[in-house]
């Protein structure tokens, strides 16, 4: 009786894992592998290589104070999800750096990996997609070293994602919607676009209202 009651068990957290992956991936990412013109692939190449550390630099102390208002603000929203202070911070510091310097809100960033991952690290896709981004391994072999691990390191995979994001909103001239239906391998169609533009919503930033706090 016990070994059939472990079987049922063990059939039972199967099925349950299945459904959970299912459900996980219900908006997780997809790209696909296009033909890239040699400059872009050359530009997307360098971006990944970059090795600078990703710590946010300011012009100005406004600059600073503004960057600090929105890192407090965004460390007490994800604390459920991050619980840890020093995993949380070098998370927030990265997904700040790696937004910006790809031209992006980081609050779309943040939207993103929300509806990708639920910010889980070691994510992965029915498709195969990874991380927190859900990059597509072949991304590696394009445009970096081929090593797939890596897209299980949290800057690595915030460098990608946010890199390839950028170049999809070049491909479509601006429209946000059909670069991000791209992103997820769905273009043209409005579940994930719609996904990612709602959860935007839940991290943007308004820097007065934290100011009059």
């Amino acid at each position: 009786m016990a070994g059939q009651g472990g079987a049922r068990a063990f059939a039972a957290g199967v099925v349950l894992a299945a459904a959970l992956a299912v459900a996980g991936a219900a908006h997780a990412g997809n790209q696909k592998e296009e033909a890239l013109a040699d400059s872009v692939r050359l530009a997307l190449s360098n971006a990944i290589n970059d090795a600078r550390p990703p710590k946010p630099v300011f012009r100005d102390e406004v600059g600073r104070l503004r960057y600090q208002g929105w890192f407090n603000e965004m460390s007490g929203r994800l604390k459920k999800r991050i619980p840890d202070d020093i995993s949380r911070t070098e998370f927030l510091e990265a997904a700040w750096y790696e937004s910006t310097r790809a031209g992006l809100d980081p609050g779309l960033v943040l939207g993103l990996i929300q509806v990708e991952s639920a910010y889980r690290k070691y994510a992965v896709s029915i498709a195969g997609a990874r991380g927190y981004m859900q990059v597509m391994p072949f991304w590696t072999k394009v445009i970096g070293d081929s090593d797939r691990r890596k897209l299980f390191h949290m800057q690595t995979n915030l460098r990608y994602g946010c890199a390839i994001l950028r170049m999809y909103i070049d491909m479509e001239r601006g429209n946000l919607y059909l670069a991000l239906g791209r992103y997820n391998g769905s273009r043209g169609k409005p579940q994930y676009p719609n996904a990612v533009l709602s959860a935007w919503k839940k991290w943007e930033f308004a820097p007065a209202a934290v100011a009059a706090r």
